[in-house]
């Protein structure tokens, strides 16, 4: 099973007020590094990372792929798709954010051998990022607007395995954020 970690870099940051956050100095490298560098760490078949208008390429491990979002700015729904469109001929993709530099490659190792449609992962039972998706649930994923798994999972939770992973999730949106994880 060909599987492919999906970084999600695209957004414009818009509470972080002090420039373009992914780019934000976080324990001595860009924010993104640290997503980017755990999902190339997982050793799954292939890392990409979807960008925005911002294309980030300067801090992100070589090894990636990088995926330019026209779209960035009508929602992560157009994001996340990207990232699918370039993985399409994998079996399953591992999606997660590029803001959450603490969430470790052992997350994205995990999730990425679990045999379930959609598995999520769990820090201390609550649900948080990163997400594997079997490319049979693509289809049912929606294509625009500001939701992208979570509509998904919260429409079918059948289909929905929690996966217990270390790390913390925390993700940062402000620059308050950054001062209370640095």
């Amino acid at each position: 099973m060909r599987t492919a970690a999906v970084v999600l870099a695209a957004g414009a940051g818009s509470r972080f007020a002090d420039g373009h956050k992914l780019l934000a100095p976080f324990r001595g490298r860009a924010l993104v590094t640290w997503a980017a560098e755990a999902a190339e760490e997982a050793a799954l078949d292939e890392t990409v990372v979807v960008v925005g208008e911002v294309p980030l390429t300067d801090v992100l491990p070589g090894s990636v792929t990088v995926v330019p979002n026209p779209d960035w700015a009508d929602g992560i729904a157009t994001s996340l798709w990207a990232g699918l469109e370039a993985v399409a001929d994998y079996d399953a993709a591992v999606v997660g954010l590029a803001d959450q530099p603490l969430v470790p490659s052992s997350a994205w190792a995990t999730l990425a051998v679990s045999k379930s449609p959609i598995a999520v992962a769990t820090y201390g039972g609550r649900r948080r990022n990163p997400v594997r998706l079997a490319r049979a649930v693509w289809p049912l994923l929606p294509r625009t607007g500001d939701e992208g798994a979570r509509a998904l999972m919260r429409d079918h939770p059948d289909l929905v395995t929690e996966v217990p992973c270390q790390g913390d999730p925390a993700d940062i949106d402000t620059i308050a954020d950054l001062r209370a994880l640095s």
